[in-house]
């Protein structure tokens, strides 16, 4: 088994366990891969939920540039959400697992 393939079993067990999701596993593939090589270090391949900064970053650069969405305050509440989601408490929230959710809750599975 590759390590990508490692950390996408990683990726879907986060989901069904600590998100009560049953992924996708070829939508969850693509996005991973989508991620490229940030996925194998450690400082990128997670989001910090309580840094203002990061959370922008993952506005702009994957909602509005990467799904095509126009910005408004519903791309801050759908985040918040997904991070609720996921359990704010939880130190290592994945990137892949946060991008993940944030398609399926926009309903952007055709961009991948």
């Amino acid at each position: 088994m590759s390590k990508r393939d490692e950390l996408i079993a990683k990726y879907a067990a986060d989901l069904k366990d600590k998100c009560g999701m049953n992924p996708d596993m070829d939508l969850l593939t693509k996005v991973t891969v989508g991620l490229g090589p940030s996925i194998y270090n450690a400082d990128a391949a997670t989001v910090s939920g309580s840094d203002e900064k990061e959370l922008a970053t993952v506005k702009n650069n994957f909602l509005i540039k990467k799904l095509g969405l126009k910005d408004s305050a519903d791309l801050d509440k759908a985040i918040d959400s997904v991070i609720e989601t996921y359990g704010r408490s939880n130190r290592n929230k994945y990137r892949a697992v946060i991008y993940y959710m944030l398609v399926k809750h926009f309903k952007k599975e055709s961009v991948y």
